[in-house]
């Protein structure tokens, strides 16, 4: 091998090696840095990374960003100057400052998860997150007893709980799907309202008051109640049995409600009591309101049980008092049970006894007596 061939050899290999190391210089020239490359941060968190794009080379670079590797359902943006922007220019020995914006899912898996911001044909930088915690975006609406009996006029109230399990405050809107002549109030912390807002984790207690209609038939009804905003929503379904209504009438055979007696002596009524709602009614007791030192009695004193659609014939025994003066006054009669009553008021018309009026007949014929002996015997002197 001659001198010159023994020379290239050696210079060539130095040439290329020269000139690979110029580029890989100048390639190398774009750096991406951010200080906090693992962190850790619950469901729904935004997290906001301050990205520095250095150019160490001597000429200025055109950079292409871009983020990759994301996983399914994470979103990020890159802004620098209050723009989006997927290209940056760096002048030599200068930095560039970025921010990179990464929402993290409500549902997502606890755990690891990467990503890469590139700089094409430059640098890559990955970026490790920690999910904390299992994450959901669900929202539960329970109650420890969904479902109440009662007779028509009772109100049900249900006592129900409205957990907020996204990651955010949540304002739900509170409805429900009643049959027509219901009457449903919602509750929120013991104040009437249709809306309520939750905050993240949170339960908010909520009365829900359930009013049936006055002429409900007895039977098995499905209340369903729904909490919703445009992002979530749950559905509770309260159940509501009617056992049936309780309504009566207290009146007379004839609708007749006044009578006559005498100061001092009894007069009887015949009342009638009629059943006109659809449940049985137990135990109606009668009670009377009547002027003072008058004496009111009920036979019997006790309807042990009336079906409906039945009626049936009850006493009361009214005996004004002695001494009261002619006129007209007022006895309120009541029926009465633990569900309902009902009452009818008398007027009774008192006169005075019969040998009152004779009484007072003699007295006046005896003054005219009186008055026509004097006038006999002393009218002539």
């Amino acid at each position: 091998m001659t001198v010159r061939t023994q020379i290239q050899a050696i210079l060539l290999p130095l040439f290329f090696l020269l000139s690979s190391g110029m580029m890989l210089n100048a390639a190398g020239g774009i750096t991406l840095y951010t200080p906090y490359l693992k962190i850790s941060v619950p469901p729904g968190e935004t997290i906001d990374y301050s990205v520095e794009v250095r150019n160490d080379g001597s000429v200025s670079r055109n950079v292409d960003l871009s983020v990759a590797g994301l996983p399914e359902g994470w979103e990020a943006t890159l802004k620098a100057g209050g723009y989006l922007v997927s290209r940056i220019s760096v002048l030599p020995g200068e930095k560039r400052t970025l921010s990179l914006q990464v929402n993290v899912p409500l549902k997502v898996d606890q755990g690891n998860h990467s990503f890469r911001l590139v700089a094409a044909n430059y640098d890559v930088l990955t970026l490790v997150v920690n999910v904390s915690e299992q994450g959901t975006f669900r929202t539960d609406f329970t109650s420890d007893q969904a479902n109440m009996e009662g007779h028509s006029d009772f109100n049900f109230t249900f006592s129900t709980r409205l957990k907020n399990q996204t990651g955010v405050k949540q304002m739900y809107s509170l409805r429900a799907d009643a049959p027509r002549g219901w009457n449903v109030v919602f509750k929120p912390n013991y104040k009437q309202a249709t809306a309520v807002e939750v905050e993240p984790g949170q339960t908010a207690n909520i009365s829900v008051e359930i009013k049936p209609p006055h002429n409900i038939q007895a039977g098995t009804y499905q209340i369903p109640v729904h909490a919703v905003n445009s992002a979530t929503s749950a559905q509770l379904e309260l159940e509501v049995v009617i056992t049936g209504s309780y309504r009566m009438e207290l009146t007379t055979p004839n609708g007749l409600l006044s009578a006559k007696t005498t100061a001092g002596r009894e007069k009887r009524i015949e009342l009638e009591l009629r059943n006109t709602g659809s449940a049985v009614l137990e135990d109606v007791v009668f009670r009377s309101t009547s002027p003072r030192n008058w004496n009111v009695q009920f036979e019997p004193d006790t309807v042990v049980r009336l079906n409906a659609g039945e009626h049936t014939t009850v006493f009361a025994s009214i005996t004004a008092d002695d001494r009261a003066i002619p006129g007209d006054y007022a006895t309120v009669i009541t029926a009465r049970t633990p569900e309902v009553n009902s009452e009818a008021s008398f007027r009774i018309s008192v006169k005075t006894p019969l040998l009152w009026g004779w009484l007072g007949i003699l007295i006046i014929i005896a003054t005219i007596g009186l008055i026509y002996y004097l006038f006999r015997k002393f009218g002539r002197r």
